[in-house]
């Protein structure tokens, strides 16, 4: 029996507009030099210069002579080199230099898709069955780098969205905390990455450039063999590091360790490979926090640390709800640095603060993590995807820590025999866990499928859809990458399920379904499993 599906007209287009102010790295000689020639400007030239930069870019992003103060703040190493005294510039000259170490970046000139949607925080101000959602995308642009951003609208009583005007002022987090870590915790981590026999470290990948269609590449590049493992850290031990440390230490303190350990003349290869590891996995936790001012969708969160360099990708937001009632929204992501990937993990409880840090443990391998909404029977829960063909599920005691999983679900049907991952975490319902699947079919043509989960023991499939609830259609096959429909997350309104999804790699949409006829469908199709 087939599901009716209903194909909404709103379309979600990259638009090259969006840009976002970044710093421009270029090379010490080059810096010094243009450095110094700005230096050597009459003060009515540097004066004109800086009147015609913020008359053309003041109106493109908030607060462009701070971007210029910030970046010039960065190029400090390079003007002790030149002996130049900064205190001694005036606030144009600091400025200017800093324009001209700054370049925009169009966060989503190539791509905008692989939508996650989400029951906005606020619900104030609506009428009767409307409800404020938040749809997180993944943007893409130069270089494929991808980040996160974000759009609100209001869905009505018939589940049509209106989507609030989209700012154009981009903002980038404000502030960035370091960690503070906890010297027993960071040896345990940096002890798991050399025992390679029971923990398996950062997926490997052995052609970068196949990483360039991301959650959509079929995983033939995804490695788990422990030849193949980067700087295993077998020869020594990390303490020449860790014991000049307190029990508890900074970023700041870390890096300065190591900066000094970097330069001793006596530093063997070993530990620099160890020097390079933990600054690795030390940059994996940080903190972003937006201004107030700041509309959601203008805020970008975009790589920071080495271990997304390359991108942030596929962002699956849930609303969760702890065991004291407490909500806290989560998103489960790919950290790409361009050759290894690392699963990563979102905190968020308002949008304007962001904790980031990495999930650990020997199942945090892989592409795909979908967090369930709530905990179950006392554990946090986990769909995964650790072979990159089935579909496991993981509990465990901490949110961030994940070594068990167990097979629930293997390709079945003619649609899905490449592979089988899910499109977003499980929805609860009266009848079940309710979950969209994606699969990897002929042609490699990715669809959409369904399944239904015991409630409390979801490793019971109740039913399964043997039929694709949705393909690309004619309109939607077009793309970056052709004959791909993909979903992060969908949500229940109104007694249908809405399901943002991306139209091949390029633009996305979205898509409603009755739930109960899709419920009823699932309860009565053969059976798959049976505890």
């Amino acid at each position: 029996m087939q599901v009716a599906v209903t194909r909404k007209k709103n379309i979600f287009s990259p638009d090259p507009s969006r840009v976002i102010a970044r710093f421009l790295q270029l090379n010490d000689e080059r810096s010094a030099d243009i450095i110094r020639q700005v230096l050597a400007m009459p003060e009515t030239v540097v004066n004109t210069a800086m009147s015609q930069l913020l008359r053309g870019y003041s109106r493109r992003h908030r607060n462009i002579s701070r971007i210029f103060e910030n970046h010039f703040n960065k190029l400090a190493p390079i003007f002790d080199k030149i002996d130049v005294n900064e205190e001694e510039l005036s606030l144009a000259q600091k400025a200017l230099i800093g324009s001209y170490f700054t370049m925009e970046y169009s966060i989503e000139s190539a791509a905008f898709f692989n939508p996650s949607a989400m029951e906005h925080p606020d619900q104030s101000e609506l009428r009767t069955h409307e409800k404020r959602v938040i749809i997180s995308f993944r943007a893409t642009g130069e270089g494929h780098i991808s980040s996160v951003v974000f759009r609100t609208g209001i869905l009505d009583k018939n589940n049509n969205l209106s989507i609030e005007p989209v700012g154009k002022m981009l903002a980038e987090g404000d502030k960035i905390i370091q960690t503070v870590y906890v010297k027993k915790s960071f040896q345990e981590k940096l002890n798991e990455m050399q025992d390679h026999e029971t923990v398996t470290p950062p997926t490997i990948i052995d052609n970068p450039d196949e990483m360039q269609d991301s959650e959509n590449m079929i995983p033939s590049a995804v490695l788990d063999k422990k030849d193949k493992i980067q700087d295993p850290l077998k020869i020594i031990s990390p303490a020449f590091i860790l014991d000049q440390l307190g029990d508890n230490f900074t970023y700041e303190e870390l890096t300065q360790r190591l900066d000094a350990a970097i330069k001793d003349p006596e530093i063997t290869e070993d530990q620099v490979k160890i020097i390079n590891k933990m600054l690795w996995m030390a940059s994996a936790h940080y903190e972003i926090h937006f201004s107030i001012d700041s509309a959601i969708s203008e805020r970008v969160i975009f790589p920071i640390s080495a271990t997304e360099k390359k991108g942030i990708e596929d962002a699956r937001f849930v609303k969760f709800t702890d065991d004291n009632g407490e909500i806290t929204y989560y998103a489960t992501y790919t950290a790409y640095d361009g050759m290894t990937i690392l699963p990563k993990l979102i905190c968020t409880t308002d949008f304007y603060n962001f904790k980031i840090l990495p999930l650990n443990g020997e199942i945090a391998r892989n592409k795909g993590m979908a967090l369930f909404p709530r905990k179950i029977n006392g554990k946090y829960a986990m769909l995964c995807r650790i072979d990159g063909v089935n579909n496991y599920i993981a509990y465990s005691n901490k949110i961030n820590i994940w070594n068990d999983a167990k097979m629930i679900q293997q390709p079945k049907y003619p649609w899905e025999l490449v592979q089988i991952g899910n499109a977003g975490s499980p929805i609860e319902t009266k009848d079940g866990w309710l979950v969209i699947t994606h699969a990897v079919g002929s042609m490699r043509e990715y669809t959409l499928g369904a399944s239904l989960y015991d409630l409390d023991n979801p490793e019971i499939e109740i039913g399964r859809l043997t039929e694709p609830l949705m393909g690309p259609n004619e309109s939607e096959r077009e793309g970056y990458v052709p004959n791909v429909i993909y979903s992060c997350g969908s949500i229940i309104h109104n007694g249908d399920l809405i399901i943002p999804y991306a139209m091949s790699d390029y633009s996305s949409t979205y898509a409603t379904v009755d739930l109960k006829d899709l419920l009823n469908v699932l309860k009565t199709s053969p059976k798959i499993n049976k505890k």
